[in-house]
C-alpha cells in the first residue's frame, strides 16, 4: 500500500506545482482535469476518494486499537505494525488533502480564466461605447458645423430678400411716380390739344371774316 501511495502523492504534488506556475504544461493539465470532471469522471473520483477515506478510517481505528493495548503486551511486531499504520494513515490523509487542493486550484483557475474573459469583453464593450461616443460626437460636431453654415446662408438669403424687397419698393415708388408724371403729361397733352383746336377755330373764323369782307368790297 505504501509503495502505491508514494507515487500517487508525488504525482499530485507535481500536478499542484504545474498548476501554480503559468507554463505550457498547465494548459494540458487543465484540459485533462476538465475532461476528468465530465461525464462519469466525478463519480469515479468520488468513489476512489471515498474508498481511500474508509481505508484511512479503518487504519486509524487499527492505530487506536493498538494504542489501547497495554505497553507491556506490545511486541516489536506490534510496534512496527503501529508505525506502518500511522505512515499509511498519514499518507492517505495527505493524498486526500492534495486531491482537494488540486480540485480547488483547478476551480479557481477556471474562475480566474472566466473572469479575465468577462473583463476583456467588458473592456471591448467599453471601447466600442467610447468609439460610438467619439463617432457620435464627431457627427454632432459635423452637424453643428452644417447647421451654422445653414444659418449663415439663411441670414444671407434674408439680407438678399430684404435688399430685393427694398429694390421692389423703390421700383414700385418709381412706377407710381412715372404713372403720376404720365398722367400729368396726358393732361398737358389734352390741354395743348384743346388750345390748338381753339386756335384753329379762331383762325377759321378770321379767314371766314376776311373772305366775307373781300366779297363785300368786290360787290
Amino acid at each position: 500500500m505504501i509503495q502505491l501511495l508514494f507515487p500517487v502523492i508525488f504525482g499530485e504534488m507535481a500536478v499542484i506545482m504545474i498548476l501554480l506556475f503559468k507554463t505550457p504544461l498547465r494548459k494540458l493539465v487543465i484540459m485533462a482535469l476538465d475532461r476528468l470532471k465530465r461525464g462519469t469522471g466525478p463519480l469515479i473520483v468520488k468513489t476512489v476518494a471515498g474508498v481511500i477515506f474508509v481505508m484511512m478510517l479503518i487504519t486509524v481505528y487499527s492505530i487506536k486499537e493498538i494504542e489501547s493495548r497495554p505497553i507491556d503486551t506490545l511486541n516489536p511486531t506490534d510496534q512496527i505494525l503501529f508505525s506502518r499504520l500511522v505512515l499509511e494513515a498519514s499518507l492517505m490523509g495527505f493524498l486526500l488533502f492534495l486531491s482537494l487542493m488540486i480540485d480547488r486550484l483547478h476551480h479557481y483557475i477556471r474562475e480566474l480564466h472566466l473572469l479575465r474573459k468577462t473583463m476583456e469583453a467588458a473592456k471591448k464593450q467599453n471601447r466600442a461605447m467610447e468609439d460610438r461616443k467619439s463617432s457620435s460626437s464627431d457627427e454632432f460636431k459635423v452637424s453643428g458645423e452644417e447647421i451654422s453654415k445653414l444659418k449663415t446662408k439663411i441670414k444671407q438669403l434674408e439680407s438678399e430678400c430684404e435688399t430685393k424687397g427694398n429694390e421692389v419698393k423703390a421700383a414700385e415708388a418709381n412706377v407710381v411716380a412715372l404713372k403720376s408724371q404720365s398722367e400729368g403729361f396726358l393732361m398737358e397733352y389734352d390741354r395743348l390739344l384743346e388750345e390748338n383746336q381753339n386756335l384753329r377755330d379762331q383762325l377759321q373764323s378770321i379767314d371766314h371774316n376776311l373772305s366775307h369782307n373781300d366779297n363785300k368790297k368786290n360787290t
